[in-house]
C-alpha cells in the first residue's frame, strides 16, 4: 500500500509539472497569435501604404507630363518624342523581364502586364512611324520629285 501512494504521489507530481508545462506552452502559443497579428497589421498597412505611393507617383506623373507637352516648342517636339519612344522601348523589356517572375494566384497581374505590354508596343511602332514621317517633310527634293 505504500508502494501504491508513492507511485500515487509520483503521477500526482508528474501531472502537476506536465500542467505546468501546458500553462507554459499555452502562453508561447498565444505569444505567437499576437506575433502573427501583429504581422498581419503591419503587412496591411504596408499594402496600403503602397498603394498610396502608388496612385500619388501616378497622380504626379499625369500632372509632370501635361506640364512638360504643353511647354514645349514645336521644334523640339520630334527630338522629344525620339527620346520618349526609347524609354518606351526600355518599358517594354523591364515589363516582359517582370512578366517571367509573377507571384501565383492572382490572375489580373499578368492581365495588366501583358497590356501593358501591348501598350507600350503600340506607343513605340506609333512613335517611329510618326518620327519618321516628320522627319520625311526635312528631307530636300531632288530635281522634279
Amino acid at each position: 500500500m505504500e508502494t501504491d501512494t508513492t507511485l500515487i504521489e509520483q503521477v500526482s507530481s508528474h501531472i502537476e509539472e506536465l500542467k505546468a508545462s501546458l500553462a507554459g506552452l499555452e502562453s508561447q502559443v498565444h505569444e505567437l497569435m499576437d506575433m502573427e497579428k501583429a504581422q498581419s497589421a503591419v503587412a496591411t498597412v504596408t499594402e496600403s501604404s503602397s498603394l498610396g505611393l502608388t496612385l500619388f507617383v501616378f497622380a504626379l506623373a499625369i500632372f509632370l507630363g501635361v506640364e512638360l507637352i504643353t511647354k514645349v516648342p514645336s521644334q523640339l517636339h520630334t527630338p522629344l518624342m525620339s527620346g520618349s519612344n526609347a524609354i518606351s522601348g526600355i518599358t517594354i523589356v523591364g515589363a516582359v523581364i517582370a512578366l517571367q517572375n509573377l507571384p501565383q494566384g492572382n490572375i489580373m497581374i499578368p492581365i495588366i502586364g501583358f497590356l501593358a505590354v501591348v501598350t507600350a508596343t503600340i506607343n513605340v511602332i506609333g512613335g517611329y512611324l510618326v518620327t519618321d514621317r516628320m522627319l520625311g517633310m526635312f528631307k530636300s527634293k531632288k530635281g522634279g520629285e
